[in-house]
């Protein structure tokens, strides 16, 4: 099994410590991110009580029958807020979707004018009011540590320090609890069904609280599937397509998969909440010119990040 660099960050030390420690920090960040794209991080901000409680309300929303989680599924919204049943999420260019359901929570904007069709209103789950207030804190709390990550990475890549902070206050950063629900069959399953299918993730960065169990592998430079393991507290994050294609490649993007668990526990739920950090459709995704040399000329086609989720959307079957 080749060594991966998949170091554990404390967020403090950057955002409560010396020059040096900041320093340090940026330097760990920036070269785990170019060298496989994740790391872990401690100290973010979510207390273990809300972590539990997060998962708490997250089980017992997808315990609700399903004619009353189909109530909160509505199609028109390509999945980007309330619930998107089983069947309908795949992973790009595979032949079956995944073995999961989810419920996507969305921005709330503050202090700016939008419109509805570009910010949906989050659907209130009346069965559960504490779902609702949950995963409105855990949003903010991940909203808040991601900005913090982005500062980090902006200097790594000799940017201003807030480079990122217009693009992504209100911008259409999502939650998403994922079930990915017990597998009662598992000789009927088609050979390639798996609870979530090899991917990149479309945004600039992912924030995952945990999981109640195991099944997170990336993929190495050298080709092997590596399980990543945090420790309960930590939130894992990682590079997204967005991110990769603004810095051309300097930051990586890397394939990762939730694999079937052991047949003897097939019967059994696995859940997961990660934050998918987006910016403002407008952000331009043109790669910066601080990462385009002779030896790494320019990748990727000028787009927008509103382009680019679009396109996204329609290739994993959200969008029609």
């Amino acid at each position: 099994m080749t060594l991966v660099n998949i170091p554990r960050l404390d967020l403090q030390q950057y955002t409560q410590g010396s020059a040096e420690d900041r320093q340090k920090f940026i330097q760990d960040l920036g070269r785990a991110f170019n060298e496989t794209g994740f790391v872990t991080i401690a100290n973010h901000g979510l207390s273990q009580e809300l972590i539990d409680e997060l998962y708490s309300v997250v089980k017992a929303f997808f315990d609700l029958p399903q004619e009353i989680k189909n109530k909160y599924e509505f199609p028109e919204l390509a999945g980007q807020r309330g619930y998107t049943s089983k069947g309908k999420e795949k992973a790009k260019d595979a032949k079956v979707p995944d073995l999961k359901e989810f419920w996507q929570r969305g921005q709330t904007i503050v202090g700016e004018e939008y419109s509805k069709e570009d910010f949906p209103d989050n659907p209130f789950v009346e069965e559960l009011p504490r779902f609702n207030e949950i995963t409105a804190q855990v949003y903010k709390k991940l909203e808040d540590a991601g900005r913090s990550l982005l500062k980090a990475i902006a200097t790594y890549l000799e940017l201003d320090e807030n480079y990122f902070e217009p693009h992504v206050i209100n911008g259409n950063s999502i939650l998403r609890a994922i079930h990915y629900f017990p597998i009662e069959n598992p000789d009927e399953l088609p050979a390639d069904a798996v609870r979530a299918g090899a991917h990149e993730d479309i945004n600039l960065i992912t924030l995952l609280i945990g999981a109640s169990a195991d099944g997170l592998e990336v993929l190495t430079k050298n080709g092997e599937w590596y399980p990543i393991k945090a420790k309960g507290e930590d939130i894992v994050v990682n590079v997204g397509d967005m991110l990769q294609r603004l810095t051309n490649n300097k930051l990586k993007s890397t394939t990762h998969r939730v694999v079937n668990p052991p047949r003897e526990l097939m019967k059994t739920s696995r859940y997961s909440v990660p934050f998918f950090l987006h910016p403002k459709a407008s952000m331009s995704l043109a790669c910066l010119e601080s990462c385009i040399s002779e030896k790494y000329p320019k990748q990727y086609e000028d787009y927008t990040a509103g382009q680019y989720l679009d396109e996204r959307l329609r290739e994993i079957g959200l969008k029609m």
